[in-house]
């Protein structure tokens, strides 16, 4: 790398670098189509202190014990892909291919104190002849206590994290029949209602999200996608609090998806028995643990009732639980 383009790229930022790599543009978070926005938190109503003693939603809450979130995100946002093959994509933060990754490394190399950690969420969408997946970025410029919620998560099991790691749903704009289907304020626990894999590095953690390890998810999706030039959907991530001592939940990171176009996807290559090399498409500063962690046996056995709970885990969650 030349100096001028050294120099740039640090007064640039590593986030801003990143996020004008990846394949999905940033765009106007009222006004954007066919990109992505960053939107607030509060938008999103999620469990208030009160909502296990009863106490009701403090903060002008009423949504039985919830309230709007703090507006800021406990991570920062570090772009979006939208990509396309001929396979299902996985552990896409080991590739040496990934913009975002690479930024994220070389900031690591340069010792930039704001590139601490990265964590994505990659929704994978089957499809045919192509899978798709959805992939946000989020980054976190310091230290993430280990103590908190968010660093139990990051550094705990698979059991804890899919027993906690919980999406929650908002439809800004779309035909009547999304908005029925899918739900407003529609909250889930992914780990439970999907499969889940888990990739952890030193400094990142990446969730595979398999939406079609559920029949049911992957027919609402299919009725989401075919209306998806028209769609307007915020989605925001958390680790689920389940004792009155981890409230408020906090949002760490959140997403808004802008009437996207399927062909705007990138098309990555891939072999459809690809196994990941962890020391070769590691680079410096940006080490795996473990290629590829599964869920825990229990998950797994119990992959046959998840079309169930996928359902009752939306009915039961809807309106923002």
């Amino acid at each position: 790398m030349s100096p001028r383009r050294q120099e740039a790229e640090e007064q640039q930022g590593w986030r801003e670098e990143a996020v004008s790599g990846a394949s999905l543009r940033q765009v106007d978070l009222e006004r954007g189509t066919n990109g992505w926005a960053s939107p607030p938190g509060d938008l999103f109503h999620l469990r208030a202190r009160g909502y296990f003693s009863g106490g009701g939603g403090g903060g002008g809450g009423g949504r039985r014990g919830k309230a709007p979130s703090a507006a800021e995100w406990l991570l920062r946002p570090a772009g979006v892909d939208w990509l396309r093959s001929h396979s299902r994509l996985d552990h896409v933060l080991a590739r040496d291919d990934n913009p975002v990754a690479s930024a994220f490394r070389r900031a690591r190399l340069r010792k930039d104190p704001s590139a601490h950690f990265l964590l994505a969420v990659n929704l994978q969408v089957p499809g045919r002849p192509d899978a798709y997946s959805a992939v946000f970025y989020f980054a976190a410029e310091a230290a993430i206590p280990a103590e908190s919620l968010l660093g139990r998560f990051v550094h705990g099991d698979d059991a804890y994290r899919n027993a906690r790691f919980k999406i929650v749903n908002r439809i800004v704009k779309g035909p009547w029949l999304v908005r029925a289907t899918v739900g407003n304020y529609a909250a889930c626990l992914l780990g439970r209602a999907l499969t889940c894999r888990y990739h952890k590095g030193e400094d990142y953690l990446e969730i595979d999200v398999d939406i079609g390890s559920s029949a049911i998810a992957s027919a609402i999706l299919h009725l989401a996608l075919g209306a998806v030039t028209s769609v307007t959907i915020d989605m925001g991530f958390l680790v689920e609090s389940q004792s009155e001592e981890e409230l408020p939940e906090r949002l760490f990171g959140a997403v808004r998806i802008a009437q996207m176009e399927m062909g705007a996807a990138k098309y990555v290559e891939t072999a459809p028995d690809e196994v990941v090399s962890e020391a070769g498409r590691a680079g410096a500063g940006f080490r795996v643990h473990s290629a590829k962690v599964a869920n825990d046996s229990r998950h797994q056995e119990r992959a046959g009732g998840k079309v169930g709970r996928s359902m009752s885990c939306q009915e039961r969650e809807r309106g923002g639980g």
